[in-house]
């Protein structure tokens, strides 16, 4: 079951439009990156935005929480000193979408900073509040951001179990994972420790096949192992068609 991620896919359009596209090209599940400007966004907004996945009939499967100036190097608040009540406003705010629309997994990227005990009070917090709207919390490394600590699976574990909530686990971003040098072969023993998956090609973030990664031999050995959740097809189109899907 793949999903689009409609940060990284169909921008020619208005976001607002890029539901019911992902529809006509046949994805019945999307994702998205915080699709506000601010943490706290009006009332309008949320709503155009609630509506624009429900006009569509497609299904919200993942959401990021706000993440701060993403293009100016942000990654995230969770780790951010003095803006735990913005965080924390924002898991509200996050969790309230995703219970109204059923959206199942958050997105809480760690920002870049060192983990501390606030950090993981945090992460405490808005997973407990992620798990009343019936969601769970993802954890995600990340590749070609320097400052970000969390680059590994094994890195995102640690913080997991130091969490220590069961609504909490690992986002697996293929390409993610595997510029930062991991195994992904290794992935299919901690499929009880996965909470979503994403893909891209590398090198180059391209759709599969544009790269040298064998991503549906690795997914075929997830699902083996029991992963039964979406995919998120986040990638930078090369050839903006989707007909790789024909060979998942």
């Amino acid at each position: 079951m793949f999903d689009a991620n409609l940060s990284m896919l169909f921008t020619e359009l208005p976001l607002l439009e890029r539901p019911q596209a992902a529809r006509a090209a046949g994805f019945d599940a999307v994702e998205i990156w915080w699709p506000f400007a601010d943490a706290v966004p009006e009332t309008r907004e949320i709503e155009a935005f609630e509506g624009a996945i429900v006009d569509a009939q497609v299904r919200l499967v993942g959401l990021n929480l706000y993440a701060g100036d993403m293009p100016a190097g942000d990654r995230g608040l969770a780790s951010w000193p003095g803006r735990e009540t913005e965080f924390r406003t924002n898991v509200e705010i996050t969790a309230a979408i995703a219970a109204r629309l059923g959206c199942r997994t958050l997105n809480a990227l760690h920002g870049n900073f060192e983990t501390t005990a606030q950090t993981v009070s945090n992460y405490r917090f808005a997973a407990d509040v992620a798990a009343q709207a019936g969601a769970q919390l993802v954890i995600e490394p990340l590749s070609g951001a320097p400052k970000y600590p969390i680059k590994t699976a094994h890195q995102a574990f640690e913080l997991i179990d130091e969490i220590d909530r069961g609504n909490v686990k690992l986002l697996a971003d293929l390409y993610h994972l595997a510029t930062n040098g991991d195994d992904l072969d290794l992935l299919a023993d901690h499929v009880d420790r996965i909470g979503h998956v994403q893909i891209a090609d590398a090198p180059g973030r391209g759709e599969p096949g544009t790269g040298e990664l064998d991503l549906f031999g690795h997914l075929a050995k997830l699902r083996a192992n029991g992963y039964t959740g979406f995919v998120g097809a986040e990638y930078k189109p090369v050839t903006h068609s989707f007909a790789w899907r024909d060979n998942a």
